[in-house]
């Protein structure tokens, strides 16, 4: 083989090179554009129809709150990491001990088996939210609670406090087994039930005379 026929054949091989480089980088180069503008990446996840909308505003306690919140976050994780609302308490964390219990439009729920996005448009009670803002004087049911001081460790009181809240608007006037069956969903680690069922009558007598 000749010299000048070595160097074409050199020249042939790397001008291949180059080429297959080339072609891999313009391939690359389009992928990412496909992936952060219109493919399946998180841009594009963020403009397909239908996506949930991270910045949101939420009626908490009477005051319109923007929050930005993830599509798969739950509204217990919103009130106590992005609001600070930290009366409302994280338990089972899988809708079973009722530590998480808020009243949305005045029914009480799970904050920790909610989304977030479900309650747009909604009204979020949390128990920072019943005293009077402008006297600070105390609701019924936070009055009774002080009276008959019916928790132990009170992690669960929140909660419980919550439920009771619907139960004298619903029913000021319950029986001991309706009151126990209106806090059904709430447990205590404690044990405390009587006490906690005490502070219920209690709650609905003071209701009644307001």
């Amino acid at each position: 083989m000749g010299e000048a026929e070595s160097v074409g054949l050199m020249e042939a091989k790397y001008s291949r090179r180059n080429f297959i480089k080339g072609v891999i980088a313009v391939g690359a180069t389009a992928s990412s554009a496909d992936y952060f503008i219109g493919g399946s990446g998180l841009l594009g996840a963020q403009s397909t129809p239908g996506a949930a909308e991270r910045l949101v505003t939420l009626n908490v306690n009477g005051q319109q709150r923007r929050v930005d919140v993830l599509p798969n976050e739950t509204l217990a994780m919103t009130l106590r990491y992005r609001l600070n609302l930290t009366g409302t308490k994280l338990g089972c964390d899988r809708a079973e001990c009722g530590a998480c219990t808020v009243l949305i439009d005045g029914i009480s729920q799970y904050g920790c088996s909610m989304l977030t996005h479900q309650v747009r448009g909604s009204s979020v009670t949390t128990i920072e939210g019943l005293e009077n803002p402008d006297t600070g004087e105390l609701t019924p049911v936070q009055q009774a609670v002080i009276d008959e001081g019916g928790f132990q460790c009170a992690f669960c009181a929140p909660g419980f406090v919550m439920s009771m809240t619907e139960m004298v608007n619903e029913n000021p006037n319950p029986t001991r087994a309706e009151a126990a069956h209106a806090l059904s969903g709430n447990l205590c680690r404690c044990g405390d039930y009587d006490k906690i069922l005490n502070c219920a009558m209690r709650a609905a007598e003071l209701a009644r005379s307001v």
